[in-house]
């Protein structure tokens, strides 16, 4: 690859939470000629959490790499990073959202993943949260989904088979297409 073409890092880090983490860590990439090409944040109890992929020349990524230890000890981090490629979809495949909601018991995730996988259908991003029902309080569990269906799967079918298997566990479901 020629130096001067784009090279990927994907970065880790969690750590207890505070104001000025994100924009410490977008300092530090900025400052290195970096651009934040993907990014997922999220405060889990009292736990920072985010994953990013940067990109940029291999002078910039290697600079970037060579200061996160640093920057990762004066933010109080754990992090791991890993040089990656970007990634070539290897069947012609289109976008869906899931959307469940049901009451919250153990094995819910496990059952979904296990659907899709089952179908050869690759899980591309995944949320999950949990909350208490309005009126009653009863532990509610969410899980919002982008998968992607290759081309040769006929929609219908899966969106039927989908439905008989969230009936068969109480969950309320929707697969629909995705909307950016």
């Amino acid at each position: 690859m020629r130096p001067d073409a784009e090279h990927y890092l994907v970065i880790s880090a969690m750590g207890t939470d505070r104001t000025g983490i994100v924009e410490a860590l977008a300092r530090a990439a900025s400052e290195c000629r970096c651009n934040i090409a993907d990014s997922r944040m999220a405060v889990m109890g009292r736990e920072f959490t985010i994953i990013w992929m940067v990109s940029g020349t291999w002078d910039a990524i290697a600079k970037l790499e060579a200061q996160l230890p640093a920057v990762a000890k004066r933010l109080s981090l754990e992090m791991i990073c890993k040089r990656t490629e970007l990634r070539m979809q290897a069947v012609p495949a289109m976008p869906y959202t899931v959307h469940v909601i049901s009451l919250d018991n153990p094995g819910i995730v496990s059952d979904i993943a296990n659907f899709f996988a089952s179908q050869d259908i690759n899980i591309e991003a995944m949320e999950t949260n949990t909350y208490a029902a309005p009126h009653t309080g009863s532990p509610m569990f969410a899980l919002a989904m982008t998968v992607n269906i290759p081309g040769q799967i006929h929609i219908a079918l899966l969106r039927e088979n989908f439905m008989v298997f969230c009936d068969d566990r109480n969950l309320d479901a929707i697969i629909e297409p995705y909307k950016p």
